[in-house]
């Protein structure tokens, strides 16, 4: 059975040991024809450091490979965890190339074959990384005419190249293919005059659905995690976990645990382990150690939090600050104050942090479940003083990670643990140890002070954001008067926080929407009417207009007891507007989402199939943050531990989703994160219109929604 044909596994399937070095991996290859190309100006910093960091050559470089029998190898260090890169970069390529798309297959993430990427985050792959690799196919594509008229005896602009051939355009009859032109031949060659991809007109495949090309072996189970791995003598992983963040180890009586069948004790400084071929054993005798910690607990809960925030000591940053707002506060004919909150939330994957970690020789290998296999390759190579060519991850497909998988505590853990132990070690994060070494979506605080005329035209707009990360933060309406000023602080949190879903832009938009919604009731104006008459920016004002006529808006002042609300956003190049439609139980306060459209400006979409997915995707999982999931904690002690006490959205909440893709032929931009900006701020401004309770805090459940009710 050939276990995933779209995701190149480098181990063989009964030798899991067994591994290539890139050297072994070009002599697989058989040679081939190799196009080097560069990384666009974005990275150039970024690549220059790393070039430094890990002691790469001068001229940093990431490569195709066209094989002898014309099959396509894209080497990429980003990773697939769902998004779908995996089916659009193929796409891109073979369109780029003249090649039929099923030649292409792709490398992801291998440290050892790939080069270096900094991670898959930021919905960077297609509008970063793409150009650049869309440069290399031009390339690639110029040597092979290049070669293919030197072959058939003729001027390089007598020759064209279709399904991955090369062919004289006056007589197709003679001909010559990728395999035919690159057997036996290593090729190494730039040229002077770097060629231009393809104009939109030409595009073939780029701009048609594709169904996710690892869909079916994801659905067949034949998609290979971290976890699936298995190897002799392998051995489970049970870590001595501390009851909070605030708690230090002193001591750990294992003499219980080592009376136990087969138990091995790993002790690596602080860290101490119980391995055994048992996952469940190991886990047992893990229960019979005896610890002693000292603690030093920040003192904040959950309930606290945002008066800790407001009072923290934090540098302020201007982001943006346009007029005299001081002036414009004063003179105001309409003024509003706004603080709004959102709580810490959990990335919450499907599949949990995971690693296997073995050593080959005096080199060690990785299968971790982390977006950032380079970033995990520095740090297993630093905690093991060992340097970065004895230190390979490979990271297979992930089971969502957004945001979350960036840190990669896990793999050290693993690593560190087969080199204290000699043996292969497995180590899979319980749900439990999933939501304790979480990075949060960190809890943040907003504070908006804005004014409007009463023909309502905004006309101040002073914002400042408390610890939620500036992105999505702009004005984004015309304001003739604003100012936006970023706050941020180092240990302001009890744990550890980190990027979510569109870092920042979930907290921001919920934040802008609903102060805009405010204005909007206040000067007796529909919501949409408002915000086309305060916006100059006609991308946005597309996403709006086109939303509206696929929800079927009608005007209407708000609350209007319909239980109609809009928002809008822009996120990492992309503009988006969403209406939803809810029902609120006034006895229960209990929120059913009926119905959502949104619509997305994404610069040009290579598979809107994909995109689609991901809309549809950020939706759902934006349900979540807006209407139950939040941390529960005091201190560092951490009482979320499962699904009993964390609610992410289920199969029975999905509402009726409906998606446009607006047509832009511009350069792509995100798909990934933009649809889950808005949904915070679309629920609740949906609330309002359905009973006239304004909600503050996220998330936005039963009870605050009746508190909320009882307001009013």
């Amino acid at each position: 059975m050939e276990r995933n044909k779209y995701y190149r596994d480098e181990l063989p399937e009964n030798n899991p040991s067994f591994e290539f070095n890139r050297r072994d991996f070009v002599k697989l290859l058989g040679g081939g024809l190799f196009i080097y190309f560069q990384l666009g100006d974005f990275l150039t910093g970024i690549a220059a450091e790393a070039e430094q960091r890990r002691s790469l050559p001068t001229d940093y470089n990431s490569f195709l490979h066209i094989g002898e029998d014309g099959n396509i190898t894209c080497m990429v260090g980003k990773i697939e965890m769902g998004q779908g890169i995996i089916t659009s970069f193929p796409q891109m390529i073979a369109d780029e190339l003249d090649t039929p798309i099923e030649s292409i297959k792709m490398v992801m993430g291998d440290t050892e074959l790939c080069p270096y990427d900094m991670g898959t985050w930021g919905s960077m792959s297609t509008r970063i990384l793409g150009p650049s690799l869309l440069g290399a196919v031009a390339e690639a594509r110029v040597v092979l005419l290049s070669l293919g008229a030197e072959y058939l005896k003729v001027k390089p602009e007598e020759v064209s190249v279709e399904n991955g051939t090369v062919f004289i355009k006056a007589n197709k009859e003679k001909k010559v293919s990728f395999g035919q032109l690159t057997k036996g031949k290593r090729i190494e060659k730039f040229m002077d005059v770097k060629p231009k991809p393809k104009d939109f007109s030409e595009y073939k495949l780029r701009g048609k659905s594709f169904k996710h090309a690892d869909g079916v072996a994801k659905v067949k189970g034949e998609a290979m995690y971290s976890g699936d791995f298995r190897m002799p003598g392998m051995l489970y992983a049970k870590i001595l976990r501390p009851p909070s963040h605030g708690a230090t180890l002193v001591s750990a009586d294992t003499s219980e645990a080592e009376k136990m069948d087969g138990i091995v004790i790993a002790r690596d400084k602080d860290l101490v382990a119980i391995l055994h071929k048992d996952p469940e054993k190991a886990e047992a005798a893990l229960k019979k150690v005896k610890a002693e910690y000292k603690f030093d607990e920040m003192k904040v809960d959950d309930k606290t939090i945002f008066k800790h925030l407001l009072e923290f000591p934090s540098e302020a940053r201007i982001v943006k600050n346009t007029g005299d707002v001081e002036s414009a506060k004063k003179n105001a004919e309409l003024s509003f104050e706004g603080e709004y909150y959102n709580s810490y939330v959990a990335h919450s994957p499907m599949e949990p942090h995971t690693a296997l970690a073995y050593f080959e020789g005096d080199k060690i290998i990785l299968r971790a479940s982390t977006q950032t296999p380079f970033g995990t390759q520095d740090g297993v190579a630093r905690e093991l003083g060992m340097s970065l060519d004895k230190v390979r991850v490979i990271p297979p497909f992930l089971g969502g990670g957004f945001g979350g998988k960036g840190a990669f505590l896990q793999a050290i853990e693993a690593a560190r643990l087969a080199k204290a132990s000699g043996k292969p070690v497995m180590l899979q994060y319980t749900r439990k140890e999933e939501f304790f070494n979480d990075t949060f979506r960190p809890a943040a605080v907003i504070k908006i002070t804005s004014g409007v005329s009463k023909a309502g035209k905004i006309s101040v707009w002073d914002y400042h954001e408390y610890f939620a990360g500036a992105r999505g933060s702009d004005t984004v309406y015309d304001v003739p008067d604003a100012k936006t000023t970023s706050h941020s602080a180092k240990d302001v949190h009890p744990f550890g926080t980190g990027a979510w879903r569109a870092p920042g832009n979930n907290t921001n938009t919920f934040a802008r929407e609903s102060q805009i919604d405010r204005m909007a009731a206040k000067t007796g104006t529909d919501p949409l009417e408002f915000r086309l008459k305060n916006l100059k920016d006609e991308r946005m004002i597309g996403v709006l207009k086109a939303v509206a006529d696929l929800f079927g808006w009608k005007p209407a002042k708000s609350p209007s007891g319909r239980g109609y609300g809009i928002a809008c956003g822009f996120d990492a190049g992309s503009y988006v507007a969403h209406i939803a439609e809810v029902k609120v139980d006034k006895t229960t306060g209990k929120v059913k989402v009926v119905r959502v459209a949104c619509a997305q400006e994404m610069g040009y979409c290579i598979n809107p199939e994909g995109a689609t997915i991901q809309m549809e995707g950020c939706i759902t999982m934006g349900m979540g943050y807006a209407l139950s999931e939040e941390v529960l904690f005091t201190g560092g002690d951490i009482h979320t531990g499962n699904y009993d006490t964390y609610q992410i959205p289920q199969f029975s909440w999905i509402p009726e989703i409906q998606t446009r893709i607006l047509d832009k032929n511009e350069a792509p931009q995100a798909g990934g994160e933009p649809g889950i900006i808005c949904m915070g701020a679309v629920i609740a401004n949906a609330i309002f219109d359905a009973t006239g309770a304004r909600l503050y805090q996220l998330p936005m459940t039963p009870a605050r929604v009746l508190e909320a009710i009882g307001k009013v």
